[in-house]
């Protein structure tokens, strides 16, 4: 069993997107704990959020109180509704949040049938409930989880020697060639990914893009492949390196067979349906792509986002550190290509600016003492909450960390010159054919 926490500042978001499962009987709720009772047991947002509002209210610091947290079993497993709610009990009990108010979901609108548990990491005093070792410890509960109810071990692969092998690029350190070696030498071995588009993504993260280039070796068109260091705003720094310097796995021969192969295995692969239902959460409870970006981040998954000149987004791809898979959007659903992530944003950043505008407007006028109602004041806390930035280290950090393919525009030079000594070398030795 696979386990996902995502954490947030926007519970609206959270709770529409799992109520809308329930609604168009996708999903249904299974379990509630400290959430108030309805009279004939179906709840809306509003009715779910009452519940959590209190603890918001106690706690104003703490960036993201919203706890979102996905349980997947293996395809295979035949799991109870009785067995789902036990779990979910003891999973949130060894967490440490077995005193606090969640709504358990199940989701059955793909092949993987899973549960998703809403909750806060705040407590009704206000403090925010400890999260050191969250990973391990959810690691170690999924394993105890799967003894217990007799479900299909997920692998865990061991992370042993990774990050004296992938290591980014300095090109400040000099020996770029080494550098660039200690990476493209290894990637093929640990991780999935069927296009060079995938390949270069990945390879982003280390501070490395690679180009194809095509032109002739003895009257044969020939391509290859050529690698560039990449400096801090992902221009390329210094000269091609040819592939053939870095063995053969680092070539286009070998990349393509890795392609087709990873091609299939990817598409049996059950880690695709986690990822994806993970970035699907992620779409329906963040505002703004550094809000969505950083949440995936957090739980394993780098987001590389490509944009032309005018800044439309015309390419998504998602690195799954755990899985060790690469994806494009468009090859995990047609709801997560490039063409709905570019509306979405441009759609929150509109409507962001449409409430800020809003607001100043409101904070200009008189106040009417404690004649506010209360309606008006827990729509005021959920303004407050649904809108709250980021600090603008934090985006910073998503992009340092997560990286930006790095676009080529115009005439390259290197790749020319790179072509150009090949085009040469073809004409100096017919030369030497014809003395």
């Amino acid at each position: 069993m696979i386990a996902k926490i995502g954490r947030g500042a926007n519970m609206i978001g959270a709770l529409s997107y799992n109520q809308h499962k329930v609604d168009k009987e996708s999903g249904q709720i299974l379990d509630t704990q400290r959430i108030m009772e309805t009279p004939d047991g179906r709840y809306t947002v509003a009715q779910l959020y009452r519940s959590f509002k209190p603890y918001f209210m106690a706690n104003k610091r703490t960036e993201k109180p919203v706890l979102h947290i996905s349980l997947n079993p293996d395809p295979a497993d035949k799991v109870s509704d009785a067995q789902f709610i036990k779990m979910a009990q003891e999973y949130m009990e060894c967490m440490g949040y077995g005193e606090q108010p969640y709504i358990v979901f199940k989701h059955t609108d793909i092949d993987r049938t899973h549960i998703h548990i809403v909750s806060t990491c705040v407590d009704r005093y206000g403090k925010k409930i400890p999260d050191k070792y969250e990973k391990l410890r959810s690691m170690e509960v999924c394993r105890a989880l799967e003894q217990e109810y007799n479900l299909i071990p997920a692998i865990e692969k061991q992370q042993t020697g990774n990050t004296q092998v992938f290591r980014p690029v300095d090109y400040k350190t000099g020996d770029v060639k080494s550098q660039i070696a200690s990476v493209v030498r290894h990637l093929p071995k640990y991780y999935g990914y069927a296009s060079l588009g995938a390949y270069n993504a990945l390879l982003s993260l280390f501070n490395i893009t690679a180009k194809e280039v095509k032109g002739e070796l003895y009257g044969q068109p020939k391509n290859g492949l050529v690698y560039f260091a990449l400096d801090e705003q992902g221009k390329k720094a210094g000269n091609p390196f040819k592939a053939s310097l870095f063995g053969k796995q680092a070539g286009l021969d070998e990349l393509q067979n890795h392609f087709v192969q990873a091609k299939e295995k990817m598409k049996a692969n059950p880690a695709r349906t986690v990822l994806k239902n993970t970035i699907d959460v992620a779409m329906h409870t963040t505002t703004n792509e550094a809000d969505f970006k950083k949440q995936l981040l957090e739980q394993g998954i780098n987001t590389v986002v490509r944009r032309n000149n005018e800044g439309r987004i015309y390419g998504m791809t998602f690195i799954d550190h755990e899985s060790r898979t690469v994806w494009n959007g468009s090859a995990l659903g047609k709801n997560l290509s490039a063409n709905v992530f570019n509306d979405l944003w441009n759609k929150q950043a509109v409507e962001q600016h449409q409430v800020a505008e809003k607001t100043n407007t409101q904070n200009t006028l008189p106040t009417a003492g404690n004649s506010t109602t209360a309606g008006k004041e827990e729509t005021h806390a959920l303004f407050d909450f649904l809108n709250r930035e980021q600090p603008a280290d934090d985006f910073g950090l998503i992009e340092g960390i997560g990286g930006l393919l790095p676009e080529v525009q115009g005439e390259d030079y290197e790749e020319l010159a790179f072509a150009n000594r090949m085009k040469k070398k073809k004409k100096y030795r017919k030369r030497g054919r014809q003395q």
